[in-house]
């Protein structure tokens, strides 16, 4: 054999040498570490209005509204929601978007209690809003803590907001009218079920801007969404406790405490002193206007019945002093600088009973006539220089049915008779039909 022959067959021999051993220490190297599993689940639900009135929109006219024959119909909402979750490490992150009235822009409003003005609501004209945006992990069998923005655990409408939670083609009117309608905030969030059956939530949340309230929604329009980033110098606490130990039967009660005047856009609620520092914002404090909100509240799910029922009162301290600074707001800052009330009262109920067996239809389909009674009174016992305004106090007659397929596609059909506080003001009627989807 030559010398390069046997050159050659050496280095053939050292290169099968050299790939045997990388594939052996190859087959003997650990795997790569594999991605935990990622659970994915996305949820939404829709809801689409059309209402009759034979009332103009006018309530504060002497005789309350004119009679009118007008119709409206409204996207009202969708929401989109996804959920994802390492159940590896307890952890969730949760997110829920709605569009509201079809899209995003401005538009006009008149408002009559503003003296019938045009004025430009952004967020009317249709909105996107990211209503829940949180993350969440597990610290034992019955205990979480979540951070981001949530939902406020006061009322009925933090657990029941979906078009198949309620039997109304409305969210109840009563509760909307002195709280935000499906209230979330910013802060955290500890829930713990506890043993008996008891559910326990507490949550520490940025607070209220006491601009936005009036007369006619007391507190509700203190919801932040005027401005880009929501102001927390004043801080909320909420408590809320759900008994559920019974089948289909939810009770309970909630508490809310926060102050509401150092969130306002300016700091223009403060104390007057002398020799105050004009280098410092509020060099001798703030007027503290802290807000007091309790609740008790019912839902019944029990074989052919549905009930859910709401009782909320609240108080706001130094209510005086934040209306009177509210009557000097600018025009641009789009509130209605009416003067709020000391306390406000919210009652509404809910009674149906499931007749689609009766009427031969099979167990995907739920039929509901129902009845409902909505009261909201937001100058409830007012002080003493404030005029308690009868207008401000309107109960709410409903009949209706509702119907149901697979839990999933709704449609339902209802008549209000609305009355205000006084005799004095004409009687409203409404016939709404809604559907809509939830999944």
């Amino acid at each position: 054999m030559t010398f390069l022959a046997s050159r050659s067959l050496l280095m053939s021999l050292g290169a099968v040498s050299l790939l045997t051993a990388v594939s052996a220490e190859a087959q003997s190297a650990p795997p790569p570490p594999s991605r935990p599993p990622l659970t994915l689940d996305i949820g939404g639900y829709a809801d689409l209005q059309f209402a009759y009135f034979n009332h103009g929109e006018n309530q504060n006219r002497a005789g309350g509204s004119q009679r009118d024959s007008r119709m409206a119909f409204d996207t009202t909402r969708l929401v989109l929601e996804l959920e994802a979750g390492l159940p590896e490490y307890g952890l969730k992150a949760e997110m829920e978007v709605e569009f509201e009235h079809g899209g995003t822009g401005a538009s006009l409003e008149l408002e009559y209690e503003e003296f019938g003005e045009y004025e430009m609501e952004v967020d009317r004209g249709g909105e996107v809003l990211v209503e829940e945006l949180y993350l969440a992990k597990t610290l034992g069998p019955e205990v979480t803590l979540s951070v981001g923005r949530f939902y406020v655990a006061v009322g009925t409408l933090s657990e029941f907001y979906r078009p198949t939670d309620y039997l109304g083609t409305i969210r109840d009117e009563a509760e909307t009218l002195v709280i935000p309608n499906t209230w979330d905030e910013m802060g955290l969030q500890l829930r713990w079920r506890a043993p008996w059956g008891l559910r326990l939530t507490g949550q520490l949340i940025n607070g209220l801007d006491s601009t936005g309230f009036s007369s006619q929604l007391w507190v509700s329009a203190g919801h932040q969404r005027r401005f880009e980033l929501t102001r927390a110098t004043d801080l909320a606490v909420v408590a809320r406790a759900d008994v559920t130990r019974f089948d289909g039967i939810i009770f309970g009660a909630s508490a809310y405490y926060g102050d509401t005047t150092r969130n306002r856009p300016k700091p223009d609620l403060v104390r007057q002193c002398e020799n105050a520092n004009p280098n410092v914002v509020a060099p001798c404090g703030y007027v503290s206007a802290p807000l007091l909100i309790l609740d008790a509240h019912l839902s019944v799910q029990r074989g052919p019945w549905r009930a859910k029922a709401l009782v909320l009162w609240g108080h706001l301290e130094n209510a005086e002093l934040v209306s009177q600074r509210n009557a000097r707001l600018s025009n641009l800052l789009d509130v209605l600088r009416t003067p709020v009330s000391d306390n406000a009262l919210a009652l509404w109920g809910e009674l149906g009973f499931d007749v689609a067996p009766s009427v031969g239809l099979g167990e995907a389909h739920q039929l509901f006539p129902y009845v409902r009674l909505d009261y909201a009174d937001t100058q409830f016992k007012p002080r003493e220089s404030l005029f308690n305004n009868p207008r401000f106090r309107r109960t709410v007659y409903t009949v209706g049915a509702a119907y149901t397929l697979r839990g999933v596609a709704v449609a339902k059909l209802d008549f209000s008779h609305r009355r205000l506080g006084s005799d004095a003001f004409r009687p409203e009627n409404t016939v709404r039909l809604s559907t809509g989807f939830s999944y």
